[in-house]
């Protein structure tokens, strides 16, 4: 058996105090046991003002979020998926990037992932988002291999594209990420569906560590995320519900369980190609 860690985080526009709370709670999986300790989208900064996200975040090479995750993941031997982080980049256009990282127990990063989907909705008249205004999307899908297991990267919005999943799965991967700051009505409807069907359709396991509650922006609340750190076994079971409250959740797991729901309906090796529909 294998132990994850998900933690639910409730993270602010300030990157200094979210570090701050983020380590408690690393430390608290990895006093727990935990092997793998997985983290939500936008760990560092939670922010609907781009300007402020100008003054605060940092390019990947000098992010303090990602350099002090590094060095606990070594200090504490552990593995660290950190479901994302708000990054500046070289685009002429000064658009972020999502990007999630695979910390390994030497603290090196083992792979990184940009999201690929960009959640551009109107939810209802008062709730909507434009997220390729201010992040640009990723161009390629990522499996990184590793001792626990081969790990399938994304983040958030990506789960509605099952396509992903498959092209995770049949390229090996065995659990599928899905670190998210999921809107709460869009949550409500359809967050475990969707992560039950995504390890459903690919016999793997699915860890889902999420953003709840509402986000302090300036003192005000601008924005408010599901919760309900999720995580879900190959055939679809609930294994783990983190609910709304801040926090750290375990689930042992065991790697077998992948091949044996693959065994019991082995779809991804049906695939057709079919004519398009006149």
């Amino acid at each position: 058996m294998t132990r994850a860690a998900l933690i639910t985080l409730n993270s602010s526009d300030d990157p200094v105090a979210n570090l701050a709370d983020t380590l408690s709670f690393l430390n608290e999986a990895a006093d727990g046991g935990a092997e793998i300790i997985l983290t939500p989208e936008v760990t560092n900064c939670v922010s609907t003002d781009r300007a402020h996200q100008m003054a605060v975040l940092r390019g990947q090479a000098d992010d303090p979020t990602l350099a002090a995750i590094c060095d606990f993941a070594k200090l504490r031997k552990v593995w660290v998926l950190v479901g994302s982080l708000a990054l500046k980049t070289n685009d002429p256009d000064g658009r972020f990037a999502n990007r999630s990282f695979l910390v390994s127990p030497t603290g090196e990063i083992a792979a990184w992932y940009d999201k690929a989907h960009m959640f551009d909705v109107t939810v209802s008249a008062t709730e909507s988002y434009r997220e390729s205004a201010g992040y640009r999307p990723g161009d390629r899908a990522v499996v990184a291999h590793t001792p626990l297991g081969a790990i399938g990267m994304s983040v958030c919005y990506d789960l509605r594209f099952a396509s992903l999943y498959r092209t995770l799965a049949k390229a090996g991967a065995e659990i599928l990420t899905v670190p998210s700051a999921f809107s709460p009505v869009t949550g409500a409807a359809h967050w475990d569906v969707l992560l039950r069907a995504r390890a459903i359709e690919t016999g793997s396991f699915v860890f889902a560590p999420a953003q709840t509650g509402a986000h302090r922006e300036k003192n005000a609340t601008k924005r408010q995320t599901y919760g309900h750190s999720l995580a879900v076994s190959p055939w679809g079971e609930i294994l783990f519900d983190g609910g709304t409250e801040v926090g750290v959740g375990f689930v042992d797991f065991d790697l077998p369980a992948v091949q044996d729901a693959r065994l019991r309906i082995p779809s991804l090796t049906h695939d057709r190609t079919l004519e398009a529909p006149q």
